[in-house]
């Protein structure tokens, strides 16, 4: 375990190391949005292929994180395509001044390639501990990152066709699954972490299984999800209209206008 654990290190720095040299060749630092889902597809795999045989918990999990991992990456390709750098990486750019590639790799790349690994630890315990057959807790677990997987994914193809009506520029997306939530696209992605927690927790201790889950749903909430994007939008008044009758994340009816 630990020469896997030792070679996953060096192909998470490898990996972000390229996409950084990527991100100075486009002068676009929000590249690492869409390495970050294919990160976790290289690593699910490479864990996978460096295990002498398999079993169908681990091919599950690592098809779970391939499918994941993919859909994010291409939607968010295709999403930056059309715009311009996201807000964060410009102002981030702007503020770190003649520092901003070092700061750029250590504090953009390498962090990112830092929790990368942290989440995906789990996984080389998976891979790595005697398992026994599917049991009811790895069905209960698939459930749930179905239920995470269409949140994200139907959401994020809600919003996709809100912004690309021209009658809607400037707007605030009320609709679908974001009448029930102003983040349900977060609220998918922490779903989806808990399903694999579900599944993994049956070969593995809970608190080792629990670290996934749990650093994913503190960064969206805490870190660099939701409250980055509700600052964005804490001047706009059609926004904080809408915040005062809607779940910041936990789906729930709307409240009373």
């Amino acid at each position: 375990m630990q020469h896997i654990i030792l070679c996953s290190i060096m192909e998470v720095f490898l990996f972000m190391s390229l996409i950084f040299v990527i991100a100075l060749m486009r002068k676009r630092n929000d590249i690492v949005d869409i390495a970050w889902g294919l990160g976790f597809v290289f690593l699910a795999w490479f864990n996978f292929i460096m295990q002498p045989g398999y079993t169908p918990r681990q091919l599950f999990v690592t098809a779970l994180i391939t499918i994941w991992g993919v859909r994010l990456a291409v939607y968010i390709g295709q999403r930056n395509a059309k715009k311009k750098e996201d807000f964060r990486y410009a102002q981030w750019r702007k503020d770190w001044g003649k520092y901003w590639i070092v700061r750029s790799y250590f504090q953009i790349f390498m962090l990112q390639g830092f929790f990368m690994l942290l989440i995906a630890s789990p996984l080389f315990l998976l891979q790595s501990r005697p398992q026994p057959g599917l049991s009811w807790l790895d069905w209960v677990g698939l459930c749930v990152w179905i239920i995470g997987f269409l949140f994200e994914a139907v959401s994020d193809l809600q919003m996709t066709c809100f912004k690309e009506k021209p009658e809607n520029k400037g707007k605030v997306i009320t609709s679908g699954l974001w009448r029930f939530t102003r983040h349900p696209n977060y609220f998918g992605e922490v779903a989806m972490w808990w399903g694999i927690f579900l599944i993994i927790v049956g070969v593995a201790p809970v608190w080792q299984a629990l670290i996934s889950p749990v650093i994913i749903t503190f960064l969206l909430l805490k870190v660099s999800g939701i409250p980055m994007l509700e600052a964005k939008y804490r001047d706009n008044v059609e926004f904080q209209d809408y915040a005062k009758h809607t779940s910041p994340f936990f789906p729930w009816f709307p409240g009373k206008k």
